[in-house]
């Protein structure tokens, strides 16, 4: 059987079933002609077992029948959607050897007399009238984790979707894939007896329905109420993922979801009274508006849509467990590192033999193809951690009273998956900050001559071999002066001390700092870019802060593809080699006599282009002998740390190196200079550099003093 072939053919009539209406003969024809295809497909591999065979037979009687009627019914519509929801469950029950359930219209339930949709809002409520769930973590774990991974991307769909129809109500496409959505939740729900879910899921599909019958027009209430039902199923699935990781001891998971049920009857109840039925246009959420700007002329809501196609359609795309691509990194990282001992070790043979050279030319090329393959495995578009931020950018407006234009470019950009999970953290503080200090009131704005509405937008691409995410806004700017006001105030500059723009800007990454003259609910704590830069740091990425008064900030952070793998630049120190990541380094000099001094004869600096930087000497850190001791003797390499240029004393430099990063056993684990080690071309084991704690201020005291 080719599984991906057939849950296509299955999605398939899902979708004509969507825009079937009964008593119409539209889309009956597909149907008829899909399942038999259908029927073809999983019979073409091996006979299916008996239960598919008789969920497949009973659904082209259905249809058979129809035929002959001349058209669909709302008990066969009733029927189908339940067949749709079952096929999938049944055909991954009989990919892994599990057990296959019976299609519901073969197990004996009676014959709907009325659509899903239709059905009286306490109908799902009295099948399963409990507000516990207790998982069969023995029997269904596999079906649990497929459930759960299908239900993230089902409620992100979701949200995406009914924040399109908010600005745009008329949006038939979005809200048919909202209904979807959530038809699909409930059929997976109901399969594994997940009640709470299967009920909220059903009470929301059939809001949906009143409104793809156009009898309730989707406004603020109702969005907020599919919004609010929506963030319940995620809470609910997000517990099912923690029993099902073994992160959660195994419990019934109580599911608070009546006031929400309540809530969805009551609009279901005065929809259908007529008391909402074809109400005026209201305006959506105040405030916000989400965009997805074309990246570099492409159509990116196209490549969205495309890519979500593809994905539906399992083309060449199969889902691997990420443990397994981490254990193909691994051996990719070794073969690289063998690859390169065995040329280092034969380079002088293969200077006198052309054969072997072509041979070792040859095996350089496939080692460096299949490594950027192996990694490419991991590379992820950014576009799903950039549309979550749509929805915080429309809560937030909405308490902040402001008016807010959301623009979304380079979404297709691909990182290290490991890497877009912890970006996610650092990317909601900095929009939260950009809508609630960032951006002026509307009141302010007008008075300031721009546009009411703010414009907060969120871009990523590609640089210099790392990935760059820019956050920018066109609101007030960071206050340079109030900024360093507080900084005196606290004791981190010192009354008189001149500073660059950067320098102050970067004062907003000390622990606690903040020129918020109240505390919200938003923000204004001081708690936040400490924590944002101490995140990006861990990366091995760096972030900087351009800002003009009254034109708003740009934040750019710098990040690398990958953790697994880096660029390297390799020093040495006496008889030891040290790797420095080439995201830090700026450049590299032997300094002169005139360029160098030191204060009070303990700290020393170099004067770089009229800046003074500090200088620390690597040998003492790791109490090696070097070379000289001589700075003149010696090579100065310029790192960015904490935001801040040091200067930091090695002697030579050895070349630049592609490394695969292996973590530090217990033994160091308490040394915070250290990153991580690697394995050089020659064989020898070479430490990296952690820069930012190396340079960090107490260690240059304590180095200096």
């Amino acid at each position: 059987m080719n599984f991906p072939k057939s849950l296509q053919l299955g999605e398939k009539i899902a979708l004509e079933l969507v825009f079937a209406q009964p008593g119409k003969d539209e889309g009956l024809l597909p149907v008829n002609s899909l399942l038999t295809d259908l029927a073809e497909e999983v019979a073409a591999a091996q006979p299916p077992p008996e239960a598919i065979s008789r969920g497949l037979s009973l659904a082209r009687e259905w249809v058979d029948d129809a035929l002959v009627a001349g058209g669909f019914s709302a008990s066969l519509l009733g029927r189908l959607s339940q067949f749709v929801s079952w096929l999938p469950v049944a055909l991954r029950a009989w990919e892994l050897d599990g057990l296959i359930p019976e299609v519901p219209q073969a197990a004996g339930n009676p014959p709907m007399s009325e659509s899903p949709a239709t059905l009286p809002a306490t109908a799902s409520a009295a099948a399963l009238p409990s507000d516990e769930m207790v998982l069969n973590l023995k029997d269904n774990e596999d079906l649990l984790r497929e459930f759960i991974e299908e239900s993230r991307e089902h409620l992100q769909e979701i949200e995406l979707g009914i924040l399109v129809m908010e600005e745009n109500p008329e949006d038939e496409e979005s809200l048919n894939a909202i209904f979807r959505a959530f038809h699909t939740l409930k059929g997976g729900s109901g399969f594994l007896n997940l009640g709470p879910i299967n009920r909220l899921a059903h009470e929301l599909e059939s809001l949906l329905e009143l409104a793809r019958q156009h009898k309730l027009r989707l406004e603020p209430h109702s969005i907020n109420l599919i919004l609010g039902g929506a963030d319940a199923l995620k809470a609910l699935v997000e517990a099912i993922q923690r029993q099902v990781s073994g992160a959660d001891a195994p419990h019934p998971i109580r599911a608070d979801i009546q006031p929400w049920i309540e809530k969805i009857q009551q609009a279901i109840a005065a929809c259908q009274a007529g008391k909402t039925a074809e109400p005026s246009r209201s305006s959506p959420t105040p405030g916000f508006t989400p965009a997805v700007v074309p990246a570099e002329g492409a159509d990116e809501s196209a490549a969205a849509g495309n890519a979500n196609s593809q994905s539906k359609q399992n083309n060449g795309i199969v889902k691997v467990d990420t443990g397994k691509l981490d254990s193909l990194m691994d051996l990719v990282g070794e073969m690289v590192v063998a690859q390169a001992q065995v040329t280092e070790n034969i380079d002088s043979a293969a200077a006198h033999n052309q054969l072997l050279a072509r041979n070792l030319a040859q095996l350089r090329r496939i080692t460096n193809d299949l490594q950027r393959t192996a990694m490419s495995l991991r590379m992820v578009p950014i576009r799903g951690t950039f549309q979550k931020m749509t929805r915080l950018v429309r809560d937030l407006s909405a308490k902040a009273g402001k008016l807010v234009d959301l623009q979304i470019s380079g979404g297709d950009t691909e990182m290290d998956r490991s890497i877009i999970e912890e970006v996610n953290s650092p990317l909601v503080h900095m929009i939260r900050n950009a809508v609630d200090h960032g951006l002026e009131t509307p009141e302010v704005r007008t008075a300031c001559g721009k546009p009411a509405k703010g414009t907060v937008s969120l871009r990523a691409f590609h640089q210099g071999g790392n990935v760059v995410i820019e956050i920018k806004d066109d609101g007030a700017g960071l206050d340079r002066q109030r900024i360093l006001a507080k900084a005196i105030q606290r004791g981190l500059v010192q009354e008189g001390q001149q500073l660059a723009d950067r320098d102050i800007f970067n004062l907003i990454f000390q622990p606690g700092f903040s020129t918020a003259e109240q505390v919200t609910e938003i923000s204004g704590r001081g708690v936040g870019m400490d924590v944002v830069r101490r995140n990006i740091n861990r990366l091995h990425g760096k972030i900087e802060i351009d800002s003009r008064p009254g034109q708003g900030s740009k934040f750019s952070i710098f990040l690398p593809l990958t953790l697994a793998i880096i660029d390297g630049l390799v020093v040495s120190v006496g008889s030891e080699r040290f790797l420095l990541p080439t995201l830090s380094v700026r450049e590299s000099f032997r300094p002169t006599a005139e360029m160098l001094n030191s204060i009070h004869e303990r700290a020393e600096t170099v004067n770089v282009r009229g800046q003074i930087l500090p200088l620390l000497r690597l040998h003492e850190h790791f109490n090696l002998k070097p070379e000289s001791r001589d700075p003149l003797n010696a090579i100065i390499v310029v790192v960015e740390a904490e935001g801040h240029d040091h200067c930091l004393m090695v002697d030579r430099l050895l070349g630049k190196q592609e490394i695969v990063i292996k973590g530090l056993g217990p033994t160091f684990q308490d040394n915070h200079y250290l990153a991580g080690a690697a394995i050089l071309g020659d064989g020898r084991v070479s430490l990296i550099l952690d820069v930012n704690s190396l340079v960090s201020a107490d260690h240059l005291q304590a180095a200096v003093g």
